[in-house]
């Protein structure tokens, strides 16, 4: 099955120079290393991250769920090569029963997630706060394109554990994705508490697919004795894998250090390769017109059922912006 997500072997040449020093917040770095035929993505988020949660005042284990699905979508929306969306979506039993994040390509971020408050308790990680369910990533090519959506069970696991399992069984693609997501505390004049975030794809993608080769999955009702078939990992990939796996949280968040620095640290021995940072923004694409156009779908006992106070109010989900409009505006007479 080919990839939704192409990432197609950049091979213009690249002066050799020392890893900038200056972090840059709100941006994803692609990389590739191509002594072990390693490519992916590094994003760091700052600013942006801190408005998409400021803007509801969510619960601490909440906005770290929300801001860990945003950089994933993140990581991976940043690979579309047209101007369509890429929606990360979950729905399940846990106190956090849905969340979604838009990312409108080149640039264009927004999410929200939905609570039960009462159910939320100290010491849930990401696992016990999403529960049982699934998760969808969809590909809009727009709206004269097909679109194309994959699907992977939530069974109590991270959102790391569900983009993995993702890629093995519909991408077939070996990857490895560390996120994190913190809180910063600073005294002094001005905002003492914001969120930062980073997060760091890698995949294996050699020139000869059968080095990709990953270990056969479960082989589920198979009689009993049944031997799983082994496959060797890749030398190269098994490096990988032991390098991405050092990288520490703080690392990831450190408003101090820099991207390039991090991956020269990981791959300096190999060489690593950076290319030009794509930026980031949190920018929703809701309008009045958009919302005066959704309230005529509504049947007109419906828009008459909105009128409250000789008004019709409605409030964005993603962005806590608010529409008014007169009952005669809403076509509820």
């Amino acid at each position: 099955m080919p990839s939704q997500f192409p990432d197609s072997k950049i091979t213009y040449p690249s002066p050799i120079r020392a890893p900038s020093p200056v972090p840059v917040d709100d941006a994803v770095l692609p990389y590739e290393v191509d002594a072990l035929d390693l490519r992916g993505r590094l994003t760091r988020l700052g600013p942006t991250l801190d408005d998409i949660l400021t803007k509801h005042d969510y619960p601490t284990p909440v906005g770290k769920l929300l801001g860990e699905a945003i950089v994933l979508t993140t990581l991976l929306g940043s690979s579309l090569k047209f101007d369509g969306r890429f929606i990360l979506q979950t729905q399940s039993d846990g106190p956090v029963s849905f969340l979604i994040v838009d990312f409108k390509a080149p640039d264009r971020l927004r999410a929200y997630a939905r609570f039960d408050a009462g159910r939320l308790k100290d010491g849930q990680d990401s696992g016990s706060l999403l529960g049982k369910g699934h998760l969808a990533m969809t590909i809009d090519q727009g709206p004269d394109m097909s679109r194309y959506q994959g699907l992977v069970a939530l069974d109590g696991g991270s959102l790391e554990d569900a983009a993995h399992e993702y890629f093995l069984r519909s991408e077939q693609i070996p990857t490895r994705v560390r996120i994190a997501v913190g809180e910063e505390w600073r005294g002094g004049d001005g905002p003492r508490h914001r969120w930062r975030a980073g997060g760091m794809l890698m995949q294996f993608l050699p020139k000869a697919p059968e080095r990709a080769r990953q270990a056969d999955l479960h082989p589920g009702d198979a009689p009993q004795g049944t031997v799983a078939h082994t496959v060797a990992e890749d030398d190269a990939w098994v490096e990988g894998q032991s390098l991405i796996a050092t990288v520490e949280d703080v690392e990831l968040i450190d408003p101090d250090l820099s991207g390039e620095r991090l991956l020269y640290r990981l791959f300096h021995e190999r060489g690593v390769r950076v290319f030009k940072p794509l930026a980031l923004k949190a920018q929703c694409s809701c309008s009045r017109e958009a919302v005066a156009s959704m309230l005529k779908s509504f049947e007109p006992k419906d828009r008459a059922e909105m009128v409250k106070d000789g008004k019709v109010e409605v409030t964005c989900e993603f962005c806590s912006s608010v529409y008014q409009f007169t009952p005669q505006e809403a076509g509820a007479e």
